[in-house]
Formats: structure tokens, sequence, C-alpha cells
């Protein structure tokens, strides 16, 4: 399965809430729908994430993929670009952590050029917005629906900086 394809459990809960969540007016509701999307999200990124490392790694070798696969199996939601960077690609060799960090740099570049905001902030600012929700059930008053899902938009960037970086 390609990496992306797990996008779409979030993309299609997007789709049907942006026809819903404008007509809200019940700011509690709007903030519940705002946390799904936050938790929808992480988790997807979370299963892109490994599916980019476990592919890579068979790509390698049979041997090397079953043991990736294992590793991965418990991350459990530890997709912080630090955690990404070092205890993630820098493991695979440094060829890899300079081409990602290189790739990340050119897009936040171009995202901040173009539409002023930040690719790693609000990648960031996704994963805390989640663990706040998921656990301590409060969806920051500061968050919108909107920025969540945008947001998520933007980690996707993020994500394909692993996957390009992650080739032979």
């Amino acid at each position: 399965m390609a990496y992306t394809d797990h996008y779409n459990i979030t993309d299609d809960i997007i789709t049907h809430l942006n026809t819903v969540v404008p007509g809200i007016t019940d700011p509690f509701l709007t903030s519940r729908y705002t946390g799904l999307v936050a938790i929808s999200a992480v988790t997807v990124y979370e299963l892109a994430i490994k599916e980019i490392f476990i592919d890579f790694a068979q790509k390698k070798h049979n041997v090397f993929g079953t043991f990736t696969e294992g590793h991965f199996n418990r991350i459990n939601g530890r997709i912080k670009n630090k955690d990404i960077k070092d205890d993630y690609i820098k493991k695979f060799g440094e060829k890899y952590l300079r081409r990602y960090t290189r790739k990340l740099n050119e897009v936040e570049t171009r995202i901040l050029t173009v539409q002023r905001v930040s690719l790693k902030n609000s990648y960031a600012n996704l994963l805390n917005w989640r663990n706040e929700f998921a656990h301590g059930g409060n969806m920051p008053t500061h968050a919108t629906f909107n920025e969540v899902v945008s947001s998520y938009q933007l980690g996707k960037e993020l994500i394909k900086c692993i996957a390009e970086s992650m080739q032979r």
C-alpha cells in the first residue's frame, strides 16, 4: 500500500465535516469535531510514517524489513519532527538524514514564502492539539477547525519529505 493511502481516512472525515461544521453554533460541539480531526490526522501520519520506513527496509532486505516492522510497531505516536530525525532517519544513515533535512528546509522556505506559515510549526501544533484533546479532553481554544485542517494538509508535506528522502 502507498503511504498516501492512509490519508483517505482523515480526508473523508474532513470532507464530511466541511459540510457540517460551518452550520454548528455550539462551540463545544465544534471543538469535539476539531479534536476528532486532530486525532485522526495524527493517527494517519503515524501509519504513513511506519509504512515509509517499513517499505524502505523491505526493499533493502526481507529480514531488515521484518525487523523494521517490529521496531515500528512500538512507536506509539512518537512522530515529532525531532523523533523522526533523531530516532528514525538517523539510524538508517547520515545520508538519509542530510537528504531529509535539506528537503524539509526547502519545503519550509517555499511554504513560508507562498503561504506565510511554517510547516514545521503547523506540524508540531497539530501533534500538541491532538495530545491535549486525546489526553485531557480539551481542544485549545485558539485552534479552530480550519486551523487543524490546514495544519493536517501542511503536515502531509513533511511526511512527503520523509518518503522522498528514504529512497535508495
